[in-house]
């Protein structure tokens, strides 16, 4: 993956801890073409029921999925949500207590062990690899 556009770093609202970088986003380009874009920050609205609102978009040429972590936002506490959208039409699929968390501790056993069942120590040096990589990339939004 290479990215199409240069990262985006800044620290909004902790002015306090000038290292930290409270927002950041970028958009990657993989070598088959499909295109990524990834946004984090670290704000919450004091209105808001939970901790944090994770969210997931897969978009295709024929529809797109959209996992909501979470909350389903003004909706229902609970999060677990999955929306499908494509030519037969809309689909939500609520999965609260229906999918288990098996790759946290998993990876709490390998740390343990010394294995590699929740992945690979190839795969985790990569993902570490590739942050390092958009870090670098990256350029401050002032």
């Amino acid at each position: 993956m290479r990215p199409s556009l240069p990262p985006g770093l800044r620290n909004f609202g902790h002015k306090q801890y000038p290292e930290l970088e409270d927002f950041g986003d970028a958009t990657l380009v993989a070598d088959n073409g499909a295109i990524s874009y990834f946004r984090v920050d670290w704000f919450t609205p004091d209105g808001l029921r939970t901790w944090g609102d994770g969210r997931a978009f897969i978009l295709g040429t024929d529809g797109y999925i959209e996992m909501r972590k979470y909350i389903d936002v003004g909706r229902q506490v609970e999060g677990d949500h999955l929306f499908l959208v494509d030519k037969q039409g809309e689909q939500h699929f609520e999965l609260y207590g229906k999918v288990g968390f098996p790759f946290f501790g998993r990876l709490i056993q390998d740390c343990l062990n010394a294995t590699e069942t929740a992945m690979t120590q190839a795969h985790a040096f990569k993902a570490a690899e590739l942050c390092l990589k958009a870090q670098s990339f990256a350029q401050r939004i002032e």
